[in-house]
């Protein structure tokens, strides 16, 4: 068994499809029209056929209060992997990308946090030893 597609919720879909694609450098995968809102999902450019993250409207009433619940606890929603961290956080820090916690070793990896615009929070993840 393998992850297919994850999702993280967005307040817009148009929004997110811009800053995951123009700021942290994913390409579009499906954009599919569905009504009001569209199946738009988007793949790592080093992984083209790899896992799938969904940008799934936030319209369902429980959305609101888990989203909101998650950003005051600071929990992120989903966490994507760099391979240099330090680097990739100046780079986005460069282009205007909000950070809620700046590069920090955390056992065997080293992590930041950024605000996606689009109601969540990211982490970005460097191994920087393999667990024990």
């Amino acid at each position: 068994m393998r992850i297919y597609i994850t999702s993280v919720f967005v307040d817009d879909q148009a929004r997110a499809l811009d800053f995951y694609t123009e700021k942290l450098g994913f390409n579009v995968k499906n954009d599919v029209p569905m009504g009001t809102y569209r199946w738009l999902t988007v793949v790592s450019k080093e992984q083209p056929d790899g896992t799938e993250l969904l940008l799934e409207p936030s319209d369902h009433p429980a959305v609101t209060p888990y989203k909101k619940a998650l950003v005051e606890d600071a929990i992120p929603a989903t966490s994507s992997q760099v391979d240099d961290l330090d680097a990739e956080y100046e780079r986005l820090k460069g282009i205007g990308v909000k950070f809620t916690q700046q590069p920090a070793d955390v056992g065997p990896v080293r992590i930041a946090v950024l605000d996606d615009t689009c109601g969540n929070l990211i982490q970005l993840v460097q191994m920087t030893r393999k667990p024990q």
